[in-house]
């Protein structure tokens, strides 16, 4: 109706302005995804086993067949997308993220917590939240808004509204840490906003996971160990008895417990006390393996983080000698295969760029000993499993179909997660 009279160039030009604010300009209309989606891929990796010739049929947000194409066809009104050469793979699952951080060699710990607002933080997070999803990684596990308070519950809520992209989280919003053990630590006159939420006690830590799990938690982490001081090594910070509460409190609510803990006694009682994972474990022996596979406990070792920190201070990966944390984390790791513990999949990402979460698939390949279809599972059936995510991480019917295509096959060239042509989460299409 607008159109219906002549007007001057720059009310024309307001109105384009008005129709594309209003979503309503062709230059910004999109297609919908339709509710039937049939994708022919050169071959389909179902979470544990590669399939040449197989294709998946998508109806509205799950996934309705998968077979080889010559059985599956496209019913009237689907769509059809031919993915010639790539191979189509769940929806790759984030095991350790901190959405609210960005790379260290941006800007330090401490400088983000303390100097940037938690607007800033949030602002970085929904760039952080799209950058991921169009890598390839449709669920997140975030473990700690790192002195954001809930900003992470605002976030998922806004992924989940459709307002802005992101992945799927899982979110552990303020983290727990023993009173002093954590940080910033600057200047002791100084009572400093800290990255984690202090708590001692039985009471203490029953509160606090109670208000984290009220406040909107999906999980809660404990730091089981840490440094007290700037220049000590990492000692145990909770009781064995402060962490089995913690974990029964939370348990009691539907709620997983994950601990961060790199030293054999705050690995010893995390494991005791029943958490679901144990972060980073950098000075886990062969003992302390044994023991979590015995509990069911998995190992999230985390390694592209410590490499990660090494180049930030000056390492010089192939021309200088490896520095004594990497070379410690490689003897954790050979322990670790050895045991035979379970290994859940997630970089630490936030230590280094958002959308870089493969670093952490190369690293494992290349420089500890993993096959690539290891790597693969893992960022898919096996994440999916530990974490108790029965609706995810597969490719079969009657699952979320959150699924990403890429150039290649990453069961036999890891770097091929690299090359993601294609992001499906919820059977919408996010990148093509």
């Amino acid at each position: 109706m607008l159109l219906l009279f002549p007007c001057r160039p720059w009310l024309r030009a307001l109105l384009l302005v008005l129709a594309v604010l209003m979503g309503t300009s062709p230059i910004l209309a999109q297609s919908p995804t339709p509710s039937l989606l049939l994708l022919r891929p050169a071959a389909v990796f179902d979470g544990e086993t590669l399939h040449p010739g197989w294709a998946v049929l998508i109806e509205h947000e799950h996934i309705k067949a998968v077979g080889p194409a010559a059985q599956i066809t496209a019913p009237a009104g689907a769509r059809t997308l031919e993915l010639p050469g790539m191979t189509l793979l769940p929806g790759l699952i984030e095991g350790h993220a901190h959405l609210l951080l960005h790379s260290y060699n941006e800007t330090s710990w401490n400088d983000q917590v303390l100097t940037e607002s938690v607007a800033l933080r949030v602002a970085r997070a929904t760039v952080h939240a799209r950058r991921t999803l169009e890598a390839g990684f449709t669920t997140v596990r975030d473990l700690g808004s790192e002195g954001a308070g809930y900003a992470d519950v605002g976030l998922r809520q806004a992924i989940d509204q459709g307002i802005i992209p992101g992945p799927r989280l899982l979110i552990a919003t303020r983290a727990l840490v023993a009173s002093g053990s954590y940080g910033p630590k600057l200047n002791p006159d100084l009572d400093l906003p800290q990255g984690a939420q202090e708590a001692d006690g039985s009471e203490g830590l029953v509160r606090a996971v109670r208000e984290q799990i009220g406040k909107g938690a999906d999980l809660i982490k404990v730091y089981a160990d840490y440094r007290w001081g700037q220049n000590e090594p990492a000692r145990p910070t909770f009781s064995q008895e402060e962490l089995t509460l913690a974990v029964q409190t939370a348990r009691a609510a539907g709620r997983p417990v994950v601990a961060h803990a790199s030293t054999p006694e705050g690995m010893r009682r995390a494991t005791l006390a029943g958490v679901q994972t144990i972060e980073h474990g950098d000075g886990g022996t062969l003992e302390i393996f044994k023991l979590m596979k015995q509990r069911g406990v998995a190992l999230c070792p985390t390694v592209a983080a410590g490499d990660a920190v090494s180049r930030y201070r000056g390492w010089q990966k192939g021309q200088q000698p490896e520095p004594e944390r990497l070379r410690l984390k490689r003897l954790s790791m050979q322990a670790a295969l050895q045991s035979g513990v379970t290994l859940a999949f997630g970089g630490d990402v936030g230590v280094f760029a958002h959308g870089d979460n493969v670093r952490e698939a190369e690293l494992l390949v290349q420089e500890y000993g993993l096959t690539p279809l290891a790597v693969v599972r893992g960022f898919t059936s096996q994440n999916a499993q530990v974490f108790q995510l029965p609706d995810r991480g597969r490719i079969q019917p009657g699952l979320l179909a959150d699924l990403v295509a890429v150039t290649g096959d990453p069961t036999q060239d890891v770097s091929a997660l690299r090359r993601v042509q294609l992001v499906v989460k919820g059977g919408k299409i996010v990148k093509e």
